[in-house]
């Protein structure tokens, strides 16, 4: 592995990397200073490292400046930072150097169709920077593939976000730590119980709000209480039941509600134009 991949796993060991929304407005117009407040307050509530652009920031969708914009916020702040990147070899080696120029400490690199260890060499080529594998429910990483990619130097990790897949997810969790890299839980509908089954850091989207109760979970969990990370865990399945639901895309909208209603961000920029409509109303988050 290389050294770098190296520090950054250990960096990031036993830290909960929240996975943040974009606030934007309704027309997807995003105010460089609304998102510099929202991401120190996820900070100051808990979050160790700022995941920025991934899945639940729509990374894919954002225009280059916009996405420079939310990297350097976020690079400010001082702690780890990584930067999703993906759309193809190409695009995503692009994200890359613009990432590590701006000073992000690594990449997330979204799973495509293709040859998936191929795109992870290209980035890796692009930037050097260490870059976290992803295996995502919308496209799950086939065993062998996820050997292959464990096994590139510049892998630090891989990121699991399975859902409801526990054999899926404790498998992955086997073979990553397996080959010495960061297990990194994303499973938002099993954090506790991906904890137990061996994951070393959280890089989660239910974190994109309410991350003090992400926080408590970990917190738990490392500590000398069962009852406390029982209770703390339950705490944070009954959020993620109303968050991570079907249609499962509307989770980025209903974080930014939750966001909104905890006073994180302004309403004005609660808004998700790229997913899903939803049948249910912005008043279930109190807005």
């Amino acid at each position: 592995m290389d050294v770098s991949a190296q520090n950054l796993r250990d960096r990031l060991r036993g830290t909960l990397i929240a996975a943040a929304a974009t606030p934007m407005t309704g027309s997807g117009e995003v105010d460089p200073e609304v998102v510099a407040r929202y991401l120190a307050g996820l900070v100051s509530g808990g979050a160790g490292a700022l995941a920025v652009l991934a899945h639940t920031g729509r990374g894919p969708y954002l225009d280059a400046a916009t996405r420079a914009e939310v990297i350097g916020r976020a690079v400010a702040l001082g702690v780890p930072v990584i930067a999703g990147v993906g759309g193809g070899a190409e695009d995503a080696a692009a994200q890359a150097r613009a990432a590590a120029e701006l000073g992000a400490d690594g990449v997330l690199v979204f799973p495509s169709e293709g040859d998936r260890v191929a795109l992870h060499e290209e980035v890796w080529r692009a930037a050097r920077l260490p870059m976290i594998a992803f295996d995502l429910y919308t496209l799950p990483c086939p065993p062998g593939t996820m050997r292959a990619l464990l096994g590139h130097p510049g892998v630090a990790g891989l990121k699991t976000a399975l859902l409801s897949d526990a054999m899926g997810c404790q498998r992955a969790i086997t073979l990553t730590k397996e080959a010495g890299r960061l297990a990194i839980t994303g499973e938002d509908r099993m954090f506790g119980p991906s904890l137990l089954w061996g994951a070393e850091a959280a890089l989660v989207g239910i974190a994109a709000a309410s991350v003090e109760m992400t926080a408590a979970v970990m917190d738990a969990f490392r500590g000398p209480s069962l009852r406390a990370f029982e209770e703390t865990s339950a705490r944070l399945d009954r959020l993620a039941s109303v968050t991570f639901t079907e249609p499962m895309e509307g989770y980025v909208q209903r974080m930014l509600w939750l966001a909104a209603a905890e006073g994180r961000i302004p309403p004005a920029h609660a808004h998700d134009p790229y997913g899903p409509p939803l049948a249910e109303d912005a008043a279930l988050f109190g807005l």
